[in-house]
């Protein structure tokens, strides 16, 4: 079905390409990057400890879509958060849902975490489904919350915390 693995430097042509054939799907909610500069941005955000970047590949090798869990703080907290966004063509397929289960996964056992969070826009109808079916639950709103295209967004807050019921799927 799908793997996630971390995204590197080889993905660069073909998510580039993937993100400008999505710019309709992911408007307003998403801007991904889309040419050799913002990639290069993109991938630079990840450190492999406090931020991860996943892309989500089919067994033919095609990118599926992108998962990022960022701000991870650990100490008292063991929170990061979640971004993530499916690529045209491979949106409605469960391929999200099961990539975004192995993140979940691998946040609560090889990084140890104790709860993630999303930030999904009221009118990603997508995303907030995408975040029922893995299990989180709505924490609540936050208004002004992102800017994104420009403009102060609001956001409903979606939580998972390890061990609770509805636990991601295998």
């Amino acid at each position: 079905m799908v793997r996630i693995r971390p995204v590197t430097p080889g993905d660069e042509a073909a998510f580039t390409a993937a993100a400008r054939a999505s710019r309709r799907l992911h408007q307003p909610w998403v801007t991904a990057p889309c040419d050799a500069d913002a990639f290069a941005r993109h991938l630079a955000r990840f450190d492999g400890r406090a931020h991860h970047g996943f892309v989500v590949e089919t067994d033919a090798g095609d990118l599926a879509g992108a998962i990022h869990l960022t701000n991870i703080v650990m100490g008292a907290f063991c929170s990061g958060y979640l971004g993530y966004y499916a690529f045209t063509g491979f949106e409605g397929r469960g391929l999200m849902t099961a990539g975004l289960n192995a993140v979940v996964r691998h946040a609560f056992s090889a990084l140890r975490l104790h709860r993630l969070e999303a930030n999904i826009q009221p009118t990603n109808t997508a995303s907030l489904a995408l975040a029922r079916r893995c299990g989180f639950e709505r924490e609540g709103f936050s208004p002004r919350y992102l800017k994104i295209g420009g403009r102060w967004r609001d956001h409903e807050r979606w939580a998972r915390i390890r061990g609770q019921t509805g636990q991601a799927a295998s």
